[in-house]
């Protein structure tokens, strides 16, 4: 089977993925640290979606693959997919959209760059996670996923919202010619239906997962569930 790349969201890491080892039956997985997040922190952050993929595409060299994003890398992965559209195989767009101005966020973007400058990055990073949770700071892994956030430097956390406010990728939705699955949570406080929709009704041919009684960390809220959906949607195609 061809390898499967897991991009993170904003503030993520590829720690996030340790429940997601199931999927490894029978394919590589290789989960990504974005710069300035995850285990790499320590490098310069960087403030564009098409940064992060051109640097994605860069850095995994992979012939083809296999393609899954969360959130802010799921915008990052539909830019992969316009950049690099041969190399791409299946696509999985996980509580995500096509429009970083994210309506029906938890809080507008510009609000989280004033908390967060305010706050300091420790501080943002376990209050934005909670709200990835249906039941928030109470939500059995909360803690695992606030710890990888944690690691994130308020560089960073400016830069990966600047990054999400200044992209669309609605014009490129139509064009998207691989298999793919939009997987969503129906308790998502951070992508709203409309945005869910667009990728479901725009992007030919496109699957559609809306998983109950999660938010927007269905992996950890519902491992076994969403482990299931994208392997047989992978093997199916």
């Amino acid at each position: 089977m061809r390898p499967l790349v897991l991009v993170h969201g904003f503030m993520g890491g590829s720690d996030q993925w340790a429940l997601q080892a199931p999927l490894a039956d029978g394919r590589d997985l290789i989960a990504v640290d974005l710069p300035g997040f995850g285990k790499n922190s320590h490098m310069p952050p960087i403030n564009t979606i098409k940064g992060f993929a051109d640097w994605v595409l860069a850095e995994t060299a992979l012939q083809e693959f296999d393609l899954l994003g969360h959130s802010m890398g799921g915008m990052i992965v539909q830019e992969m997919t316009r950049l690099a559209p041969d190399r791409v195989c299946n696509l999985v767009l996980y509580g995500t959209g096509a429009t970083g101005v994210l309506p029906g966020r938890f809080e507008p973007i510009e609000i989280s760059m004033q908390r967060a400058r305010k706050d300091g990055a420790r501080r943002t990073a376990r209050r934005i996670a909670a709200t990835w949770f249906l039941k928030r700071e109470s939500a059995p892994e909360y803690h695992a996923c606030a710890a990888i956030a944690e690691r994130v430097k308020l560089t960073a956390i400016i830069a990966g919202l600047e990054a999400m406010r200044g992209w669309s990728g609605i014009d490129h939705l139509a064009h998207i010619a691989v298999p793919t699955l939009v997987l969503w949570g129906d308790g998502d406080r951070t992508y709203e239906w409309t945005q869910i929709e667009t990728l479901w009704r725009t992007i030919p041919g496109a699957n559609l997962a809306v998983l109950p009684a999660c938010a927007h960390a269905v992996h950890f809220e519902r491992p076994q569930l969403f482990n299931a959906l994208v392997a047989d949607f992978l093997d199916e195609s």
